[in-house]
């Protein structure tokens, strides 16, 4: 599937990503799901990967909050970070939720999807897709930040989960 570019095409590639991204999670054995991934990576295990998708359902939706809702310009993607600082960023968020347990990130990945689509929702074709709509999305368009949380960010979500499951498969026993 290409990238959406319409309203319809972007909630269909969110679902159909974010139940594909399940249905990997789902044929993963309980060890497979807790177990270290076995490659170099900021993200350390599953839980690490649905944390991070987490996050930035969250960053979108207060962005979305103040640039959308407030009429303000949002700190995007974050106070005191730049485009070219975001894997210091991501270093940031991978910190942030070293607490959370696997079950609790899995549940609140499941309600972020959720929040995002609500989101998605309240919104016209044109406000998702049109240039200039929102101030703060300067020359992109508000989908454009929709799709890169939701379907691409599900599938670098799959790459990574799909390295660890192959990884798992290949070890020394």
């Amino acid at each position: 599937m290409s990238r959406p570019t319409t309203k319809p095409d972007l909630i269909e590639a969110a679902n159909e990503r974010f139940s594909k991204l399940w249905s990997l999670i789902d044929t993963m054995t309980e060890e497979e799901q807790n177990s270290l991934f076995l490659f170099e990576d900021r993200d350390k295990n599953l839980r690490d990967v649905l944390v991070h998708l987490y996050e930035w359902h969250q960053m979108v939706n207060r962005w979305h909050r103040i640039g959308t809702i407030e009429g303000g310009i949002p700190e995007v993607p974050g106070k005191g970070y730049t485009w070219r600082t975001l894997p210091d960023l991501n270093l940031e968020i991978w910190k942030k939720y070293q607490d959370v347990s696997l079950d609790s990130s899995k549940k609140m990945l499941k309600e972020s999807h959720k929040m995002i689509l609500d989101l998605i929702e309240s919104h016209t074709n044109d406000e998702l897709f049109s240039k200039k709509v929102y101030k703060w999305t300067k020359s992109t368009t508000l989908g454009a930040y929709f799709v890169s949380a939701t379907s691409s960010h599900y599938d670098w979500a799959m790459k990574k989960i799909k390295k660890h499951i192959k990884s798992q498969k290949n070890k020394p026993s």
